[in-house]
């Protein structure tokens, strides 16, 4: 028996770069996976599902990857056209309305919108393999996770089955005082209203057959009984 909430985490760290990827499991009636992963490996997303998949069957998967790298990884390049463009646009406005442009203008510009490039290397074949080994373990955590948490759950409701198998015992000890409870209600209210000479005793205790059996539980405590045992 499983839970369907889980989590599982892998690391992979060179020189160079790490990667971490997460596994996270919640309730879903469904399979509903959501995937985030570097653009270097988007081509290869739907490997990463099929095995999602295949060892979790049902619930809200989330699949987060990232990579974080040195800088020595990362190629800088600045884009020359929207550098000038952003002067020349800058340099017009200031002329038009007589406004300075600060000494220090190229610093504002290359913190504009496509103006710096960073350009990552691509993700060779054994990072790849690596990758995959790394989500398996991650599904490892994650299986093991929902078995220690489905324990927990099987234990706390077969309690609650075997409580509710206890209260029905004690039902059946309340049954005789029920029965005789009700008959002396019911004959307390005829004297009220009738009055006790104007009561046939006979007619009364049909009527109190007829009325008992219509309030007998034994049906439900069967029923009751089997749920629970079916539950089990």
């Amino acid at each position: 028996m499983k839970s369907m909430t889980g989590f599982g985490k892998a690391e992979y760290f060179n020189d160079k770069r790490k990667i971490t990827i997460e596994i996270k499991t919640l309730n879903s009636k469904q399979f509903d996976l959501t995937v985030k992963i570097p653009n270097v490996w988007r081509d290869r997303e739907l490997l990463l599902r099929n095995e999602l998949i295949s060892n979790l069957q049902r619930g809200k998967i989330e699949l987060h990857i990232t990579i974080d790298e040195s800088f020595d990884e990362i190629i800088a390049q600045f884009n020359e056209t929207a550098i000038v463009n952003y002067y020349r646009q800058l340099f017009n406005i200031a002329v038009k309305n007589n406004i300075p442009l600060p000494p220090d203008i190229l610093n504002s510009i290359v913190r504009m919108p496509d103006v710096l490039a960073l350009d990552r290397q691509e993700a060779n074949e054994n990072e790849w393999q690596i990758l995959v080994e790394g989500v398996q373990q991650a599904l490892l955590q994650v299986n093991d996770f929902r078995q220690q948490e489905g324990i927990a759950l099987k234990e706390d409701i077969s309690c609650r089955i075997k409580l509710i198998e206890s209260y029905l015992l004690e039902v059946e000890k309340l049954e005789p005082q029920r029965i005789e409870f009700i008959k002396n209600r019911l004959n307390q209210n005829l004297i009220e209203y009738v009055g006790e000479n104007n009561i046939d005793n006979n007619r009364f205790e049909q009527e109190l057959i007829y009325y008992l059996e219509k309030i007998d539980v034994n049906e439900e405590k069967v029923r009751l009984r089997s749920h629970c045992s079916y539950f089990l």
